[in-house]
């Protein structure tokens, strides 16, 4: 929910184009459905199975539960009123109307009742509840109407609820005729509501309101029992319809005897009832940032840096050969890994191909490469079906590969596939058959690469890939080993390296040599871990973490953790790239990987980190990367000691103003170079860019 708020601080924040706020803002409703979906359903089902025991705060799940519902009802009013105090004006200022019905001229009533007639209408099932017809089943999440009638022949007759489901299908906001340079809306819902009398003939419609029913969207089931996980997630899927309501969202002047119809009828307390005071379902303001065509209105275009091979490669595979490549995407752009899958399966010198997939597009060319590849190589594809909301697209492209020749496993039972690898394995011009992968921070997705910060490996390193075909040996035929190095395996060697290398850094510290830890990541919720950093940082080694989202360690604590400094950075990308920097006494060594320090990932996962090992790689990272994400302090912000955020130009206020994602920008289109990273003890990894390791083990 901290998160959260500072998303929403960025979409309340008049320096942001004013199209990237209204998606801001639609991304925390996106992200507080998935929590109250899953996280608060959870912690409601922990409170039905009797849990009584306390959490990391000391309350127990009904206390947690309680502040938790309020502060989510606080937020909600806050997003509403960002919405409507100031985006909403400001779109009007700027010629983007959402306009109610009454502010209709009659061209546009006109053309939106046409609307109604030909596309909407026919779509739309009227349902009133009596005994022959009971409450129908409302999805997961869909827009509604309820509606209070009474029959018309009978005026003191009972009043009966009725309900209109809305198709997903239909955009929520109308695009109306109007004069250039002006783009006016009308809500799907108020459109809908013009037209209730004609679809009740037979009632007198007294009241209507749109609603939405949040359910609970956990998975269960027992996978030891089942006899096939495909079709166990399938049959799950199903079953998510039927799961537990646990929010019910309603406009704001709806009539109270719709919302107490609604409440008794979902089984919701008073408390899980949420007013809107606006669209019902703030995450459809997506449409907006799309259909609005007003550039002057939204980030300044991008262009990925593309990579360019060197004189004497023809293709990746001679550039593999002489060197790692190391990608930072979005800021280098994510053709080069799809390319490296597509020339693996055009490629008759490439004899096998393997690959992990957790999430991707609808349209993937990987797919396309692997199905094609399947015709003439041994092709094989691990997919993860529990990749959550991913489940039913996952199932369907599983489906397909298998059709298509393609050898597809689901992982570990248990476990969670969630590394990023890719395997060719190829007969080079020089008669050798050597490995060459892709390792990656993120998903095999080319779509959110253009906006998530990830890192890819692009390596024909012996070590490193023989060590990959090994995981992929655990991954099909569980055959583990014990020793991965110099990967990092969950849920068999991770943690215990993590802590490892944790611990070494304490000695560093406690004889004198350089011991600084920088680790960015997603999450940081590992209890071990994190007494680990508090025992490092009392033996003097400094600390710092860049955790996007929720971290539970407590930064800058008297004699526990003074040197450890927690910031989260939320801007234009989503950082979701996972690097481990630690000095080693002088002698860096980095990682990158999928995994978080959560228990989940360290224990609960398939997961693999990585070393970097190429000089030029390993400088980047070293003098680059990490040094600009220590330096911002315009989209930082910093957790003080009782858990708190604050942004980073409040705390720093002597400074100078850098913004790491514009940095990294403007560096990959050429327009900056490293010097413009400001010069400060805090934005400088310690220890050098060091490759002698790394030639060692070579």
């Amino acid at each position: 929910m901290q998160f959260n708020r500072r998303v929403l601080e960025e979409a309340e924040d008049p320096t942001n184009p004013l199209l990237e706020r209204v998606k801001f803002l639609a991304i925390t409703g996106n992200n507080l459905d998935e929590y109250v979906e899953v996280r608060q359903a959870g912690l409601m089902q922990r409170i039905e199975d009797g849990y009584r025991e306390p959490g990391y705060d000391g309350l127990r799940p009904d206390e947690s539960l309680a502040v938790l519902t309020a502060d989510i009802h606080e937020f909600v009013a806050d997003q509403y009123r960002c919405w409507n105090h100031q985006l909403l004006p400001e779109l009007r200022k700027h010629g983007v109307r959402l306009l109610e019905w009454k502010e209709l001229e009659t061209d546009a009533r006109a053309f939106a009742q046409g609307y109604f007639q030909r596309e909407v209408d026919p779509l739309l099932t009227p349902i009133s509840i009596d005994p022959a017809h009971p409450f129908p089943r409302v999805l997961n999440k869909a827009l509604c109407l309820a509606l209070l009638l009474r029959a018309k022949r009978k005026s003191s007759g009972p009043q009966v609820l009725g309900v209109v489901t809305v198709p997903r299908a239909l955009a929520r906001f109308i695009h109306l005729p109007a004069s250039d340079g002006v783009f006016d809306y009308l809500l799907l819902q108020d459109l809908i509501a013009q037209n209730l009398a004609g679809m009740y003939r037979g009632y007198e419609v007294l009241a209507h309101a749109a609603f939405r029913v949040t359910r609970n969207s956990n998975l269960y089931f027992e996978e030891e029992e089942a006899r096939s996980l495909l079709e166990t997630i399938r049959v799950e899927l199903h079953n998510r319809r039927k799961g537990d309501a646990v929010r019910l969202e309603i406009e704001t002047g709806a009539d109270p005897e719709i919302v107490e119809r609604l409440r008794v009828n979902f089984e919701l307390d008073q408390d899980q009832v949420f007013r809107c005071e606006g669209p019902v379902n703030l995450s459809r303001l997506m449409f907006f940032h799309g259909d609005v065509h007003r550039p002057d209105l939204k980030f300044t275009s991008f262009t990925p840096k593309p990579l360019h091979l060197s004189r004497k490669s023809t293709n990746i595979f001679d550039e593999l050969r002489q060197h790692d490549v190391l990608l930072h995407h979005p800021y280098d752009s994510y053709d080069p890994v799809v390319d490296f899958i597509r020339q693996g399966a055009d490629d008759p010198a490439v004899l096998s191909m393997k690959q992990t997939l957790y999430r991707t597009s609808q349209d993937s060319p990987m797919f396309e490469a692997l199905t094609e590849a399947a015709a003439t190589k041994e092709t094989t594809l691990v997919v993860e079906l529990m990749a959550r909301f991913d489940e039913a697209s996952n199932i369907r492209w599983a489906r397909d590969m298998e059709d298509a020749g393609v050898q597809v496993f689901h992982g570990v039972v248990g476990l969670k596939t969630h590394c990023k690898l890719a395997m060719l394995v190829r007969h080079d011009e020089d008669g050798v058959t050597r490995r060459y992968c892709h390792l990656g921070t993120g998903n095999y997705n080319p779509v959110t690469a253009r906006f998530y910060t990830d890192l890819s490996l692009l390596t024909c390193d012996a070590q490193i890939t023989e060590r990959v075909h090994m995981v992929f040996n655990y991954l099909t035929a569980h055959a583990e080993i014990d020793d991965y190095r110099p990967l990092l395996v969950a849920p068999l060697t991770m943690a215990e390296s993590f802590l490892g290398l944790i611990r070494r850094e304490q000695e560093h510290a406690q004889a004198g040599r350089p011991a600084h830890i920088v680790a960015k990541m997603n999450a940081l919720l590992e209890p071990s871990v994190i007494e680990a950093l508090y025992q490092a940082s009392q033996s003097g080694v400094e600390i710092d973490l860049i955790v996007r989202g929720l971290s539970i360690a407590r930064p800058g604590v008297k004699g526990l953790s003074e040197r450890i400094r927690v910031r989260s950075i939320v801007g234009r990308f989503l950082e979701h790239s996972r690097i481990f920097h630690f000095a080693n006494g002088g002698m860096s060594e980095i990682y990158l990987g999928s995994a978080d320090w959560m228990p989940r990932n360290l224990f609960e996962r398939c997961e693999v980190v990585f070393p970097v090992r190429d000089p030029l790689a390993i400088a980047r990272i070293h003098d680059e990367i990490l040094p600009a994400y220590m330096a911002d302090t315009v989209k930082a912000r910093l957790q003080q000691s009782d858990g708190a955020y604050m942004r980073a130009s409040k705390i720093l206020k002597d400074a100078p103003l850098f913004s790491s994602q514009d940095f990294l920008m403007q560096l990959a289109e050429g327009k900056t170079d490293l010097e413009a990273i400001p010069k400060t003890v805090a934005a400088k990894p310690s220890g050098k860019a060091s490759t002698k390791r790394a030639k060692a083990a070579d």
